[in-house]
């Protein structure tokens, strides 16, 4: 088997401090270095598009939820994992160029939610096909049974604890459960 990048630094890490263990090293760097080089896959398809790989990720996010196509700012940092500055910034771009608009929330009258426009709509309708073809594309060298026990490890070590509680979306869903569970004792109280 090839040697890669990760193995030339964890030799250079056992040369340098054999008192060490670096082991998680090359599961850990790997993903961050798979991560580096996705995202620059990534990069390069919605290139095509006028979007960044985040962009993409929000119009996604949107259009997966299904119509109306809308969510609150807050849910839809947790689930794109970016901060309410950068989610800020993030859909003031997407805004200026017509993908998304702002509207107000409904169910709260100071809250705001974000909409995707029917020109987000249609970008992201196209958009996916081709990154999910370039996903293809960057898996190619593994076998289907190789895949789905690669997809079981991932989720393993992303639903262990240490993980789980980095994880926003997480967090979003537990806030989401507790408001659900008073608003029904609140219920409850009022019809006894």
């Amino acid at each position: 088997m090839s040697e890669d990048e990760i193995d030339r630094i964890v030799a250079q890490w056992n040369r340098e401090r054999p008192d060490l263990d670096v082991s998680p090293t090359h599961v850990l760097q790997r993903i961050a270095r798979l991560n580096l080089l996705l995202e620059a896959s990534f990069a390069q398809v919605f290139a095509r598009y006028g979007v960044s790989w985040p962009e993409y990720t929000v119009l996604a996010t949107l259009r997966r939820g299904g119509p109306p196509y809308r969510m609150n700012p807050t849910a839809l940092g947790q689930a794109v994992v970016l901060s309410s500055g950068g989610m800020t910034k993030l859909l003031d771009r997407l805004e200026g160029t017509g993908l998304v608009e702002r509207q107000p929330d409904p169910a709260d009258r100071r809250g705001r939610l974000v909409g995707l426009t029917r020109s987000g709509r249609d970008l992201v309708d196209q958009a996916v096909i081709d990154h999910l073809a370039n996903e293809e594309h960057l898996l190619a060298g593994l076998t289907g049974a190789e895949r789905q026990r690669l997809t079981g490890l991932l989720r393993k070590l992303l639903l262990q604890e240490p993980l789980q509680a980095l994880d926003p979306a997480r967090r979003g869903r537990r806030r989401a459960a507790s408001t659900s569970s008073l608003q029904k004792l609140q219920g409850q109280a009022e019809q006894a």
